[in-house]
Formats: structure tokens, sequence, C-alpha cells
């Protein structure tokens, strides 16, 4: 069975989803911000079968958020390293906490916190404006066509009804 690809689809949440593909792949990359590097510490962490953990770290590989590096010169063996791409994920995970956290948590409260060691608080991810710094809100914004939305699509009646205000 053929998966759907959303990889040229005009929305990044659609490319986004089709980057990570599964459950694993963001869990692989959890790992990576724990500081786990090699294939067996990957595997034994998340439990993951080695033949889905290698198609997973292939897959972050060739997408460009881990690098593949030797560690070992005789019978070589390979880390895998968050590149910037793979840093900049961190935000999408630490919402996706925030999110787990608020709806997900029992009484006992949230089962991992992020602590800020810039402050030194405890603290949560918060999705601002990047103008304002003000929350972003789903009642406060629209979504519009931007720069890069193929023009073959704009005149669409139902994609112009999609992005036409309320």
């Amino acid at each position: 069975m053929k998966r759907t690809s959303f990889a040229r689809m005009p929305c990044s949440i659609a490319r986004t989803t089709h980057l990570l593909g599964d459950w694993w792949t963001p869990l692989v990359l959890r790992e990576a911000f724990y500081g786990i590097r090699r294939f067996d510490e990957f595997q034994h962490q998340l439990g993951i079968a080695r033949n889905t953990l290698t198609e997973r770290l292939r897959r972050l590989v060739d997408e460009g958020l881990l690098s593949k590096e030797p560690y070992q010169s005789q019978s070589v063996r390979h880390e895998y390293v968050l590149t910037e791409k793979g840093r900049d994920f961190f935000a999408v995970l630490a919402v996706m906490s925030r999110w787990g956290d608020k709806w997900l948590s029992g009484p006992e409260g949230p089962p991992v916190t992020l602590h800020h060691e810039t402050c030194g608080h405890d603290t949560h991810a918060e999705v601002v404006c990047a103008d304002c710094g003000e929350p972003l809100r789903a009642k406060e914004t629209s979504m519009r066509m931007g720069p890069g939305y193929p023009a073959k699509l704009a005149s669409r009646p139902d994609v112009r009804q999609r992005f036409s205000p309320a």
C-alpha cells in the first residue's frame, strides 16, 4: 500500500506531516534532543524495531534534520547529530509537549517540564506573533496565501473561498 505524498502540497503543515510520516519520527528527534546519538541508544530508549529505526534515521538524514557522522574508524560506526534544521525542530516538539501537558496529563501534572537555563525557571512553549509578541490564537488569526502559493491553484473558486476574509 503506497502512502499518499503531501510533500508538494501548498501547505507547510502537510509538508511537515509528510516529513514526519509517523509517530516514531518525532520521538527519534526527541531522543536526539536528549543527547542520544548512536543507533543502539535510540533503539534501546525507544524500543523501536531496528528496521523501522533504520528507515526513520535515513529519512531524517536525507531531509537534513540529522547528519550521519563516523565516530569509529575500524568497523565504521556512525552517530546521528542534529543539524541546524533539526535543532530548529525543537520549537515544534516544545509546542507538542505544551499541548500534551495541558490536555493529556493526569492530576499529578506533566511528566516532563522544560527548564530555561538562561533565566533559571521551569517554563512551557508559547506561540506568539513575531511582530507584536501577543499570543497567537485561532480566533484572532487568519490564513492567507503566501508568496509561494502556486498561481495555478490561486484562481480556483474553492481556494479563493478558503482564503477570503470571513
